[in-house]
């Protein structure tokens, strides 16, 4: 049997990815110091490398676990360009082949915190993105409107347009967030421990939410969160870190696959499913205790 015919199809995909399109996201050797050479230097990473292929029609969730403080949210911030983070100390980091020079719409972020803008509705949050990039999209007033309310309804928001952000639950707004985000197509999305605020039944409503709009968008999501369950349900791969100055340490792949029709609650009572989820909890031990670094 050739090579080709043995392999998975996600090996499949990604040796296609690499013959045909540049990475969607590459690092080489980063390190990140904050204030370098004061008595507060800092080191957030330390020469991190990680490839992220291009998978054609597919788009890949790779979820990040580690001890607090050990530089996985710094990997999401160099990633989306943000002012005080971006560039790295020393590395190169690449999207799609090229380096970047500042945050861009292709890139898109949601944060644990809801982030939405308390004087605007729910319809002209969702809006925002929209507007300001008007010139770059090519799009009309219409065409935002419409894509705005479209939105809305993927996020279950339909009929709470004119609300305000005061008047939504936890889920209700980090779902604003969502659609504002989505809206404009990003193909990087970038979540910084988005559920943790929410109760265990949100929580669980919002993993089912994430995954049925990344089956339509196929973006590439890179995710942080403390949830060693939620890094398994949600990850193609996960990627464990070091305490800091953060690297990676292990890469679990082969994971249980998300079932279509399958709620994720059901998914993450599976033996198989925990069986995983234990095997991971035991290494992110070692490394709380020190090894694996």
């Amino acid at each position: 049997m050739s090579s080709s015919a043995s392999a998975s199809a996600p090996e499949q995909a990604a040796a296609a990815a690499t013959e045909s399109q540049p990475p969607v996201v590459e690092f080489r050797s980063v390190t990140k110091v904050w204030e370098p050479g004061t008595p507060r230097e800092c080191t957030a990473i330390r020469d991190v490398t990680f490839c992220i292929e291009d998978l054609p029609n597919v788009g890949e969730m790779v979820t990040l676990i580690g001890p607090s403080g050990c530089g996985k949210s710094t990997v999401l911030n160099l990633i989306a360009a943000f002012q005080g983070t971006y560039p790295p100390t020393s590395g190169e980091i690449l999207v799609r082949g090229r380096r970047i020079d500042g945050p861009g719409i292709d890139r898109g972020m949601i944060f644990q915190k809801y982030s939405s803008f308390p004087n605007r509705t729910v319809l002209r949050n969702v809006r925002f993105g929209l507007e300001i990039n008007r010139e770059r999209l090519g799009i009309s007033e219409t065409q935002i409107d419409s894509q705005a309310r479209e939105w809305i309804k993927k996020v279950g928001l339909g009929g709470h347009e004119q609300k305000y952000p005061h008047q939504l639950s936890g889920g209700q707004q980090q779902r604003v967030a969502i659609a504002r985000t989505m809206a404009l197509k990003p193909r990087i999305l970038l979540m910084d421990e988005p559920f943790s605020a929410l109760d265990e039944p949100t929580r669980i409503e919002m993993q089912r939410l994430l995954v049925d709009l990344w089956t339509e968008v196929e973006a590439t999501v890179i995710m942080v969160t403390h949830s060693i369950v939620e890094a398994v349900y949600l990850g193609d791969r996960v990627w464990l870190f070091s305490q800091g100055p953060g690297r990676i340490v292990k890469e679990f792949k082969d994971l249980p696959p998300r079932v279509p029709g399958k709620s994720p609650l059901e998914s993450q009572k599976d033996a198989d499913f925990l069986k995983v989820v234990d095997h991971v909890a035991d290494e992110f031990a070692k490394v709380q205790r020190g090894g694996g670094k």
